[in-house]
Order: structure tokens, then sequence, then C-alpha cells
């Protein structure tokens, strides 16, 4: 018998003692003196002394707080804190310390020692057997009248209340840890065997081996409630499915008929779960700089799983004839369900995999269309909340790519009517680089199809939100360098006129972003061929503004976009000068008739008999227009002069200017979130380095 068998035998002989001498002790709780800092030297050197010896040396009239106890405070080894156990063990209130030190402290003592915490396991489970059995002869003996006076060495059992006023130091407040909990089913049996490894065993066994590691990782464990537990388990697991990418990479003709079950039970199994409720289900914008994306915590083992299937898609024995038995409808649908984890790395790998189910199984490709839309309309019209739009964006990008000409009507229907309908969604900054990279191939694929997209965006242009006017106009550039001039015309008055409210706009950036078009060569070739229908309707918004508009900044892009009208015009931009000049006049003496017109009706109000009954207002003061209003010929010479001076000038200024970039704000990161992010590896990355080793 070793050592430890005989340390947990004279435990196990301690805890009984302790039972039996509590059960001849009777029900009653009685206190036990508060031990001094050599007590478990003392209770060492008295190892072979019985527990009654123990007992009579103990001092009366001491009261011993037990709830500033810990285990850890004990290193005199297994047979000391089982005498100390017994020696307090007729005080009901130590079978609830035991258990709040048993669990709050285990772990420690499990670190340092498995036989302490399995001989502690015992000795709680005697107490517990104990206490149960006492609780029957308590009841009768609280009926019979006692005193109200307590006995003075009388301890009261602890409670919560106690346990927080004398525990040592200040309450921690633990901070919420920023991980998601997943529902998994956690399996019963988590005892895993290490199998021996691949490369070790013999060719014809090679098979069988594979599919026993498979099936061993359908094991799943707790990594939220209980992160330290089964770690030996874990590490099996987790090797295991390293070895198996290491294996499934490396080597040719491994992946045989019965390997496709197996490897899609085990994936589903892993993978497919209840995604836990978002931390943010308002909806509200994600904002990439400031906010942190909450973490899956069994990444460790998930991340090995998405690896091990994205080889398992790419080797070159993957046969989509095979794997079709096994990956239909119902595995995709499931799949895409996994879109809305708020984890950017789980997205990351569902993005390359549903890439490839959709490149290698030509007969889903239509229902995984179809389900993308079906999210597509259930974030419009009915949530406005899914994580993944912007990967599953970026998947029908290179899809629509990849579409044949002419574009089917189901196509065009689903620019139409569904990603034109995106844009007025509140998060639309989260997901728009990636739609107007699919509304721009739709172009370039048809460009027929120009005129109802520029129609919708002008429908859905945001008329309070100013961030959002900044990415339409980011957008409607990239449309405009593809659009054909033949399209350009039927769209030209409608867009121009929202490019002139653009202008006019306070908020400096909408107007900055506005007349940076005129930095755009192609659409200055398309203005300057069609001067005589935009000119007019952008003429007075640039001279009113040139003027009137608080930032200097957009002063100097004024004068470079009049410049411009100048150079590619100078008839036609003198006639829009005069036609200006002739309209605010016109302005000015209509204000001047209605004033006229105002007050011809107070005087025939006074000529009333009751007109002084009432009391008579202030006479309006005359209406003057300013003079900026109404360009003069002094005016209009200055302008010229103005704009040859200042928009050479604000060019200059415009290439020295530094990128615009809003300042983060002073927020605590999560160190933990930040390391993660910056561990993860693309998936991209993974088969790059998988075809070099082929």
């Amino acid at each position: 018998m070793g050592a430890g068998s005989r340390g947990r035998a004279r435990a196990q002989a301690a805890a009984a003692a302790a039972a039996a001498g509590a059960e001849r002790q009777g029900p009653g709780p009685r206190p036990g003196p508060r031990p001094g800092p050599g007590a478990h030297h003392a209770l060492q050197a008295q190892e072979g002394e019985g527990v009654s010896e123990v007992s009579q040396k103990r001092p009366e009239g001491r009261r011993w707080r037990w709830e500033g106890w810990r285990g850890r405070e004990f290193g005199g080894g297994l047979v000391s804190i089982s005498l100390l156990s017994l020696q307090w063990s007729r005080s009901l209130s130590v079978l609830s310390c035991l258990q709040t030190a048993l669990l709050q402290n285990g772990r420690e003592l499990f670190a340092c020692s498995e036989e302490m915490y399995a001989s502690l396991n015992a000795i709680f489970l005697l107490f517990r057997r104990h206490r149960k059995a006492q609780q029957p002869q308590q009841q009768p003996q609280q009926q019979q009248p006692t005193s109200n006076k307590r006995p003075s060495n009388s301890a009261p059992p602890p409670t919560q209340l106690n346990k927080i006023k004398y525990s040592g130091g200040p309450q921690i407040v633990k901070k919420e840890r920023r991980h998601s909990s997943s529902r998994f089913n956690l399996s019963k049996n988590r005892e895993l065997q290490k199998l021996p490894a691949l490369k070790d065993a013999p060719p014809h066994e090679r098979e069988e081996l594979f599919i026993q590691k498979l099936r061993q990782c359908c094991v799943l464990f707790d990594f939220i409630s209980d992160p330290l537990s089964d770690l030996k388990f874990k590490e099996v697991k987790r090797a295991g499915l390293n070895e198996m990418v290491e294996y499934i990479t490396h080597n040719r003709d491994v992946v045989t008929e019965a390997i496709y079950p197996e490897a899609v039970i085990m994936f589903s199994v892993n993978l497919f779960r209840t995604l836990p409720p978002s931390s943010n289900p308002t909806g509200a914008e994600f904002d990439p700089e400031e906010d942190e994306p909450t973490l899956e915590a069994a990444w460790p083992h998930l991340q090995l799983v998405y690896e091990f299937f994205l080889r398992f898609l790419e080797s070159p024995d993957f046969q989509p004839n095979i794997a079709k038995k096994y990956i239909d409808q119902k595995f995709v649908l499931s799949l895409l369900d996994l879109f809305d984890s708020e984890d950017p790395r789980e997205r990351d790998f569902l993005k390359t995999i549903l890439h490839r189910i959709y490149g290698k199984f030509l007969g889903l490709r239509a229902y995984v269309r179809r389900q993308i839309n079906n999210i597509f309309y259930r974030f419009i019209y009915e949530t406005e909340h899914h994580n993944g739009i912007a990967e599953l964006l970026e998947i029908l990008g290179s899809i629509i790519n990849g579409f044949a000409l002419p574009l089917k009507e189901e196509h065009k229907m689903f620019l139409i009517r569904v990603l034109l309908p995106l844009h007025k969604v509140k998060s639309l900054s989260v997901y728009h680089p990636q739609l107007a990279y699919c509304v721009v191939q739709f172009l370039e694929k048809d460009s027929s199809l120009t005129e109802p997209v520029i129609v919708g965006l002008l429908k859905f242009w945001p008329k309070t939100h100013s961030p959002k006017e900044v990415m339409f106009l980011n957008e409607l550039e990239e449309i405009l360098d593809v659009i054909e001039p033949s399209e350009f015309v039927k769209v030209m008055e409608p867009l121009f006129r929202q490019l002139a409210k653009c202008v006019s706009s306070p908020h400096f950036q909408v107007a900055e972003r506005a007349l940076y078009y005129w930095n755009n060569e192609y659409i200055m070739s398309l203005i300057s061929d069609n001067a005589a229908k935009i000119l007019p309707i952008m003429f007075p918004a640039l001279y009113k503004n040139s003027k009137s508009h608080w930032n200097k900044t957009i002063h100097g892009l004024i004068y470079n976009a009049l410049k411009l009208f100048m150079e590619m015009n100078q008839k036609l931009f003198d006639d829009c000068t005069q036609q200006y000049k002739a309209e605010k006049q016109k302005g000015r003496f209509r204000m001047k008739e209605r004033e006229e017109m105002w007050q011809k009706i107070e005087e025939l109000a006074r000529l009333n008999p009751q007109y002084p009954m009432y009391y008579a207002p202030p006479p309006l003061p005359p209406v003057c227009c300013m003079e900026t209003e109404t360009p003069t010929a002094e005016d209009i010479q200055l302008l010229k002069k103005t704009v040859e001076t200042e928009a050479v000038q604000m060019l200059k200024d415009i290439k020295k200017e530094k990128v615009l970039l809003r300042r983060k704000s002073e927020l605590p990161q999560d160190v933990y979130t930040i390391k993660a992010l910056e561990a993860h590896k693309r998936a991209e990355e993974f088969l790059t380095s998988s075809q070099e080793a082929l």
C-alpha cells in the first residue's frame, strides 16, 4: 500500500471516528477554540493520539469564527487537516463552514495534492450524512420550552451576512467577462482516453483509429460555469483535433468514404448549437473602433473544429458526390444560423466554409441564395439586428462576380428588393463597404440597372443622419465611376439636385464629400459633356455658400468647383451668373410686393371703427436684402478673381491635409479580447499554408 493510500485510509478512519464521537455527544452545537499560529504543528505531533484526548485539551469559553478559515492556510499535510476538522466535528456549524471552504478553495487544494482534495471530499460526505441523521432528532427538542437566554459559549450559525462581515479584505466587485455562453448540450461521460498517434499506427488500422478520434471529439465540455473542470480531458480533445488537422493536411488518400459521415457528425455536434442572447438586443450600431466584440468561451475547441472541416473541404481527396449525402439543405441552414454569432473569428471561418460549399455543391447554390435572402428580409423588416450581414454580403459579392450574362430576372429582383432596402437600416455603417461592392458588381454586369439603382438611393437618402449621408455620397461616387454616359443622362438632373442640397449642408463633412466629386476626372468629363443642364442646377448653391458657409475649407472647395465650371464654358458661366442675379432681383421684387399688400391690409384695418379697441402693432420694417444675395457687376468680377486665386491655393492645401480621423474615446480596453483578436489567423492563411505543404 502506497503512502497516498495509507493517508486516505487514515483520513477516512478519522472521519468515521469523528462521526461516532458526534453521535455520542448529541445534536447540540458546541463551539470550538480559535487555533493559534502553531495549531497545525501541535496536531501533527498528536497524530497517534485519540480524538478524545485532543478534545479534552480544548479550552472552553473561547469562540472561534470559522468564517475566517481557508483551507489553504493549513499546509501541515493531510493528517493535520483531517484532525483539525475532527476536533470541532461536534459543532453543526462546522459542516456549513467546511462546505464553504471546500467549494471556495478546493480548486487550490486540488492543485497542490489530489489526495488532499479527495480526502476532504470524503470528510465532507461523512459530515453531511451525520447532519441528515441528526435532523429528525432536533425537531422534537425544538418544540420543548427552552430559555430565551443563549449560553455564553454558543455561536450563531454562519450566515451570508456574517461571511461578508468577517471576510478578510474589501469586497471585490466582479467585472462582467465579455464571454459568450453558447448553450451546448454537455456530454455526460467526459472522461476521454488518449488514443495512439495516427502516424505511429499501422496503415491498415489508421482509418479505424481516425474514426475513433472523430467520435472522441464529439464529447462536449463546459467552458462557462466551470472552466477549470475536466482540464485533462479537454487537453486530450484539443490534442486529438490538432493531430487530425495536421494528418489531413499533410497526407493523401486519408479521406475515405467512411470518414465523410463521421467528419460531418463531429462538425455538427460541436458547432450547431443555440447561440446566446445578444449583448446588444436593441440592434444599435456597432462601432469597431470603440466597441469590443463578445468572444466565444469555447473557442479553443471550436477553432480547431473549424480548421479541420475547412481542411476537409479543401483536401484533394474530397469528393462532392459522396459528401452531398451528408452536407444537405438542413446542414446549410444550420450553418447559416451560426452567422449571428458575436465572435468575429467564428464568422470569419463560417464565411470561408460557406463559400467553399457554394463552389463545390452545385445543387445547393439556389438554396443558399434563397436562405440568405430570407435572412436579409428578416433583418430589414423585422429585427434590424444580425451580426453576420457583412460576412454574408462579402460572400454574395464573390457570387455576383461570377454571374453569367445576361443576368437572370431573379438576380435583378435581388438587387432591387434586397440590396437597395438594406440602405435604410440604422446599422448601415457595419456592412456598407460590402453592400456598395455588391451594387457596383451588378452595375458592371448590366449597365441598364443604373437608373433604378440611383433612383432607389435617392429614395432612401438620409435626411437627418449626416454620417450616413457621407456613406451614400461615397457609394454614389463608386457608381458614377462605372456608369455609362448614356445612363448618366437619364439620372443627372435628380442626381445633381441632391448634390446641390449636399453642398448647401451646414454639416461640413457632407458638403466637403460632395465637393470632392469635382476632383474626379471621369465625373468631370461627364459634367463637361452635360454642363448646360448641370451648371444651372449647381450654380445657386455654389455661389451662395461661397460666402455664407461657416467653414473656410468649404469656401476653397467651392472656388475650385466654380473655377472648373468657368474653364468648361465661360459664356455659360456668365449666363448662369446673370440668370442668378435676375432670379434674386425677382425675388426681391416679390418680397416688396408682398410687404406692400400687407400695408394696404393694415390701412384698411385702421379704417374700422373698432380698431382703437385693439392693440395696434408697430409697423413692419422695410424689407432689405443682403448684399451677398444679389450679385452686382462688382461682385461678379471679384468672384472671378477670387476663384482664380483661392482655388489654386485650396488644391495645394488639400494635398497637404491629413486624412480626417475621428478621435477615439478614452475607454478601458479588455486586454484578453485584444490579445485574442490579434492571435486569430484568417481562414485564408490556413488554406495557403496547406496548399504550400501539398
